[in-house]
């Protein structure tokens, strides 16, 4: 595996564990529709959250969250419609990122809430 894609797993881990210490369920990691996946859907005060997780290990280029496109919000919106659908859930949705970048030897973790919205 490239080193960039264990560098997004472990982060797509590490946001999972930061998640559920704040007291949320994850329901699904990684679900895919068509084109698009969705690294973490998690639930907690009957609002859905649909995370997506940027890792970066260095800030040389730009914040993490910087990285999440129109396109890729576009995606997500069509994933996430399907998700509902398939499930029939009736919560408040609402899109998050877990920005995560390597400081040192640690990870810094920003949990970004309703970090963007789509009309």
């Amino acid at each position: 595996m490239a080193g960039h894609n264990e560098l997004g797993k472990l982060g797509e881990e590490l946001a999972a564990d930061f998640l559920k210490k704040a007291g949320y369920e994850i329901l699904a990691t990684n679900w895919v529709y068509l084109k698009a996946e969705i690294d973490i859907i998690a639930v907690k005060d009957n609002i859905l959250a649909i995370v997506e997780v940027k890792t970066r290990s260095t800030l040389e280029f730009g914040l993490p969250q910087e990285f999440v496109k129109p396109s890729k919000i576009k995606n997500l919106v069509r994933a996430v419609d399907a998700y509902v659908e398939q499930n029939d859930i009736e919560s408040e949705v609402r899109f998050d990122i877990i920005s995560i970048h390597k400081n040192n030897n640690m990870f810094e973790i920003e949990h970004l809430v309703d970090a963007f919205y789509y009309f």
